[in-house]
C-alpha cells in the first residue's frame, strides 16, 4: 500500500472523467503542461460536497497546520459531463477578491477549482472503508458509506482501521494541493 494511505492522512477524493466535452486523458496532459508552464494548475469541479470555503480550505489548512500534505486522489470513471466549455477568466479564494487566471491555465465549465501541483500517475487501491468524512454535516461517516450514487467527491481522513467489508477503489492519479487549496472561478 502507498504511503498516501496512512492513518491521519488528508485526501480530497474525486471521481474524474470527461469534463466540458474534453476527454480525461487530454485534461490530464493539459494540466501537467499548466503546472510545467505556470507552477500550478487549477483542477475544475462543481457541486457543494467540496465547497471551497466551508469544506476544502478549512480541512486542508488543518492538515497543513499538522505538517501534512493534502492530496487529491482521482478515480477515473465513465463520465457524460458535456457542459459548456467556457474558460474561467478569474479565480478567488474568498469570492470577494478576484485575480486573473494566468494565461497558461484553462479552467473549463466549472464553478470551483483545486489548486494543484505535482500531478502524477500513481495507481493504488484506496480502501474507502478505512476513511471517514473529515468535515461538514456528515463528518465521521465511513467513506464507503458516503461515496455512493451521485456523490463523486469528498474530503476524507484515513483512519486505517480495517473493516470486515473493506471496499477499495482504484486510484490512478494523485496531485498535491497548495494554498489556498480550493478557489471559486468565473
Amino acid at each position: 500500500m502507498t504511503e498516501i494511505v496512512t492513518p491521519g492522512a488528508g485526501l480530497v477524493y474525486m471521481k474524474v472523467g470527461t469534463h466540458a466535452n474534453e476527454p480525461f486523458e487530454q485534461i490530464f496532459e493539459r494540466k501537467r503542461k499548466e503546472i510545467e508552464d505556470e507552477g500550478f494548475a487549477l483542477w475544475g469541479y462543481g457541486g457543494n460536497t467540496c465547497h471551497p470555503l466551508s469544506m476544502v480550505q478549512p480541512f486542508a489548512q488543518g492538515i497543513h497546520d499538522q505538517g501534512g500534505i493534502i492530496r487529491l486522489v482521482m478515480q477515473p470513471m465513465n463520465s457524460r459531463h458535456f457542459a459548456v466549455s467556457m474558460r474561467a477568466g478569474e479565480y478567488s479564494a474568498d469570492a470577494l477578491n478576484w485575480a486573473a487566471v494566468p494565461p497558461g491555465i484553462n479552467v473549463l465549465g466549472s464553478r470551483f477549482a483545486l489548486k494543484v501541483t505535482n500531478l502524477r500517475e500513481e495507481p493504488f487501491e484506496l480502501p474507502l472503508s478505512q476513511t471517514q468524512v473529515a468535515i461538514g454535516p456528515t463528518a465521521g461517516r465511513r467513506g464507503d458509506r458516503y461515496i455512493k450514487g451521485h456523490v463523486d467527491k469528498a474530503c476524507l481522513e484515513v483512519t486505517g482501521v480495517p473493516e470486515d467489508d473493506d471496499t477499495a477503489v482504484e486510484i490512478k492519479l494523485v496531485a498535491d494541493l497548495v494554498e489556498p487549496y480550493a478557489v471559486f472561478v468565473r
